[in-house]
């Protein structure tokens, strides 16, 4: 299959609710465009440390994660964070991983945002079902 990237843009969720309180100047968000790894097989979106400080996410935990090479590594848990990609958008906690390792989009914000990975053209697209907005089962 090969791998599969896409590019989105990471908020500062913070910022956004600072401009819609009036405390922030638009301008003053945030924010940065990054080439993620999609990863359906991840649970949550994985930054690493630089994006971390370029969005100064305030950490909320530490925890526990099983690394793909099978090691366990305690890492933090920042946020929130806002997710966008086209048309569609979400927000979530993101797990740091260290140093410049490379970001990963996991199935969670995948499912939240209602795109779907295109395997032999090696891209994500917005579910074609719903093409104008997201959609969520609760069923």
């Amino acid at each position: 299959m090969g791998r599969v990237y896409a590019e989105i843009e990471l908020i500062r969720t913070g910022d956004l609710s600072a401009v819609a309180d009036g405390y922030l100047p638009p301008a003053l968000v945030r924010r940065m465009k990054v080439t993620v790894l999609v990863d359906s097989g991840a649970d949550m979106l994985a930054i690493n440390a630089h994006i971390k400080t370029q969005l100064n996410l305030p950490v909320i935990q530490t925890r526990e994660c099983s690394l793909a090479d099978g090691s366990v590594a305690l890492l933090e848990i920042v946020g929130p964070v806002d997710i966008r990609f086209e048309n569609r958008e979400t927000t979530v906690r993101a797990i740091v991983l260290p140093g410049e390792a490379e970001p990963l989009l996991g199935a969670i914000p995948m499912e939240d945002m209602d795109v779907i990975i295109i395997p032999y053209e090696k891209k994500m697209i917005p579910n074609p079902k719903n093409p104008n907005y997201s959609y969520t089962s609760l069923k």
